[in-house]
């Protein structure tokens, strides 16, 4: 049964087979993050190419200001439209906190998903 695109990133899994893990663990544990250098399934090699993952830091960038300016926007209705500072940045601060593990391992995902020209399915893993 072939897996789709939608499943595949949500479930961070290998964008070529979208069967093997991208990365070993959940996405919130103490021992951090570790990303599987090659997909156990169908053995692509992540890092498409030498410093590839930088470009993640800009996806990771958009998703913070999508979540800051939510979380903003969720701030003023829930308070009423409080004018203290201190609610805003201590909710927003607070939110990035809370989702930097999560904008870290998608920010990886979605660039290899989304974002390579060089990274294509190939649908005969699903057989």
């Amino acid at each position: 049964m072939a897996t789709s695109k939608f499943e595949a990133v949500a479930q961070a899994k290998c964008p070529k087979c979208r069967r093997g893990k991208i990365f070993l663990g959940p996405v919130y544990s103490f021992k951090g993050q570790k990303m599987n250098e090659h997909c156990p399934n169908c053995g692509m090699k992540y890092e498409v190419e030498p410093g590839y993952f930088y470009a993640a830091m800009y996806v990771s960038y958009a998703l913070n200001v999508a979540e800051i300016v939510t979380t903003a926007m969720l701030t003023y209705y829930l308070s009423g439209g409080s004018e203290n500072p201190m609610l805003y940045i201590g909710t927003i601060f607070t939110v990035i906190f809370l989702l930097a593990p999560f904008n870290y391992r998608y920010s990886r995902v979605i660039l290899l998903h989304w974002l390579s020209p060089k990274v294509k399915y190939n649908s005969e893993y699903d057989k």
